[in-house]
């Protein structure tokens, strides 16, 4: 009996033992020169996050045993430019995040991507929503269709290239479990040279009722994302077709009336259309797109944008780069031409800048 109570004391003490973890210290710093044009105002300045938003992370893993491992990510982002965070008074704002992952999944919670906004990145853009021919010119990858706080998200694992995630994020509105909330998911597949992506995103912007807040009903804005690239070795491809319907389904990166005369509203019902390329030239990779924003209220505010870019690698963590990007709006459209950290302020933009790694 004592034999027995000594073997089960040590085998504990050597599963307890065996029990790996490991944490990660990574980051991007990221600063160009930024000339933008066509609005109200002409800039010429020093950006951080170009091509990349500038960022220090933490990510870290357990094993926990029995085929199940602890995970955590926080990531704070930082203004290379001037030495501060990129959002005042907050800490790790762009993911802060626990969970756990075994053979049937992975579940996080915390502040998280959007399933969509991966969607668009991975997947659609071949500038990965950065520099000044980012997807972010016309599609609505700002604000919450980015990220969102209080998210639980399940990701099943690969299956024969499918793949597939759904998120929830809880309003938190006392007296209502709708107000405010968030959902979404994206079901892929991936193998060889094909990857393709359908992503959607709900959102309710709904205000609860409470005291000294009067209740508001706003509806429901979605957005539906199409994705797919195509590595045919001399020439990546690169697709996208979006809808976007109801209230608060497609933000403007730049909400400060960036034209002048009228300010111009978010579209509430229209769609968008990416076609593009990456392609080796030389030492580096040559980046393409072009887009369409069809607005199908009554304002009928629709835009069409290109964007060209190069990537110059100086080693596998560090490269220059360059891109312009220019966008036709059409009856008092007010998109402008963004990169990956600020929404702009004019129809044109030159990047010229360094990123690296680590």
């Amino acid at each position: 009996m004592k034999k027995t109570i000594i073997a089960a004391i040590l085998a504990a003490g050597a599963g307890a033992a065996s029990a790996q973890s490991n944490v990660t210290i990574y980051g991007i710093v990221d600063a160009g020169l930024v000339r933008e044009s066509g609005g109200t105002s002409n800039y010429t300045k020093i950006t951080s996050g170009v091509g990349s938003a500038s960022r220090i992370g933490f990510r870290g893993t357990e094993d926990l045993g029995g085929g199940m491992s602890a995970l955590f990510t926080l990531e704070t982002g930082t203004k290379i430019d001037t030495g501060d965070v990129d959002t005042a008074g907050t800490i790790f704002n762009r993911q802060a995040f626990v969970g756990l992952k075994s053979h049937v999944g992975t579940v996080t919670l915390g502040r998280q991507y959007t399933p969509w906004h991966q969607a668009l990145v991975q997947v659609a853009d071949p500038f990965g929503t950065g520099y000044a021919g980012s997807s972010k010119n016309l599609f609505p990858d700002s604000g919450t269709n980015v990220r969102t706080s209080n998210t639980v998200v399940y990701t099943a694992p690969a299956m024969m290239g499918v793949t597939a995630d759904v998120a929830y994020s809880a309003g938190e509105q006392a007296g209502s479990n709708a107000a405010g909330r968030q959902f979404g998911g994206s079901i892929g597949y991936a193998q060889g040279p094909l990857n393709v992506r359908l992503a959607y995103n709900n959102k309710n912007s709904d205000v609860a009722p409470a005291t000294g807040v009067t209740a508001v009903s706003r509806g429901i804005g979605t957005n539906t994302l199409l994705a797919a690239n195509y590595d045919f070795r001399i020439v990546k491809a690169y697709a996208a077709y979006a809808v976007d319907k109801g209230f608060n389904s497609t933000p403007l990166g730049n909400a400060n009336n960036p034209f002048g005369g009228v300010k111009p509203p978010p579209s509430t019902d229209g769609n968008e259309i990416l076609l593009g390329l990456s392609a080796p030239v030389g030492p580096g990779t040559l980046l393409a797109s072009v887009m369409r924003k069809d607005d199908k209220t009554s304002f009928n505010q629709d835009a069409r944008a290109w964007g060209v870019g190069y990537l110059y690698p100086l080693s596998k963590r560090t490269n220059l780069y360059t891109a312009y990007g220019r966008i036709h709006n059409k009856n008092g459209a007010g998109y402008t031409v963004a990169n990956n950290t600020e929404a702009g302020t004019g129809d044109r933009a030159y990047n010229l800048g360094v990123r690296h790694t680590f």
